[in-house]
């Protein structure tokens, strides 16, 4: 097998809620090998879509390191970040992030006008990328001609038209029903083998979790599970296909009712002393995927 393209090792981040200490990431470790398709699964509050953020070099951590494509991102500044990014990373997210008065060509190429490339060239590895998600006849389309599925489409294709070794996916099925979430789900998967590319899917529903190659589970910021799955994805896509299975409704009852427990823009975390603490969102650094969005808007350094 390749050498593993992210390494995380001793990886910490606390955050200081008046006198506490909270661990959001609390010593975590782990590998992911290049191709692999890794899901990142946990409850509201357990620290994975922190962990995803110190991935991507959204948040710098409290200590631990961090080493993707062979650098290591823990120790660069904003602007060698944002470079990094660039060459490097694809983004997909839950609420898919396209510009309203742009069509589905113009949304996927926009990202390559930050790397100099001339705008014939932008609109040919657009064209290509929406042919390859199966929207070659909704090219003209904007968002709002499309459904939910389609600009998810899109979305994806955004991150594959700069061919990055890594693609990081935050929820990317969290706006959508069940067929659509399972068509969206394969999509992603066939591109990875396809291409032989790095996904890293964040999500909170362990079914979905169920068809990656690795499954990495967090909880109060530690691993508690981390799996080779590649058989049972496997098996489980099979079933998928051939119709001896199929996807649950809603998200496992386990996962329900921990966010009926957890107010609305509230995150739980581990403190100091280990008790569970709810926080409001605002103690946090704020909607840090809606940044990634801006800089890629209006191509320039996110804010930290």
């Amino acid at each position: 097998m390749d050498k593993p393209v992210i390494q995380v090792k001793d990886l910490y981040k606390i955050y200081r809620i008046g006198t506490n200490k909270v661990r959001a990431l609390n010593g975590v470790d782990f590998s992911i090998e290049k191709g692999e398709f890794c899901c990142i699964v946990g409850t509201s509050g357990s620290g994975k879509s922190t962990l995803l953020n110190m991935l991507a070099g959204l948040e710098k951590p409290t200590k631990g390191q961090i080493v993707i494509a062979g650098e290591h991102i823990e120790s660069k500044n904003e602007s060698q970040l944002v470079n990094f990014r660039q060459a490097h990373v694809g983004f997909i997210f839950q609420s898919y992030n396209l510009m309203q008065n742009m069509t589905a060509i113009e949304n996927v190429a926009m990202p390559l006008t930050f790397q100099g490339v001339s705008k014939w060239e932008r609109e040919r590895r657009a064209i290509k990328m929406l042919k390859l998600v199966g929207l070659g006849k909704y090219m003209r389309h904007r968002p709002g001609e499309m459904s939910g599925g389609q600009q998810q489409r899109v979305g994806i294709a955004r991150a594959l038209v700069v061919n990055p070794e890594i693609v990081f996916a935050d929820e990317p099925t969290g706006n959508l029903d069940s067929n659509t979430t399972i068509e969206v789900l394969q999509l992603i998967k066939k591109i990875s083998r396809e291409k032989n590319q790095t996904m890293v899917m964040v999500t909170h529903d362990n079914y979905l979790a169920g068809f990656g190659d690795r499954i990495i589970q967090i909880r109060d910021g530690k691993i508690i599970r981390n799996v080779d799955n590649r058989e049972q994805a496997r098996r489980q896509m099979e079933e998928l296909v051939n119709g001896t299975a199929s996807a649950p409704e809603a998200s496992p009852q386990a996962e329900n009712t921990a966010a009926a427990q957890t107010p609305e823009n509230t995150t739980a975390m581990q403190t100091e002393d280990g008790a569970q603490q709810v926080t409001d969102a605002q103690n946090k650094p704020g909607s840090i995927w809606d940044e990634v969005n801006e800089t890629i808007k209006n191509g320039g350094d996110i804010q930290s």
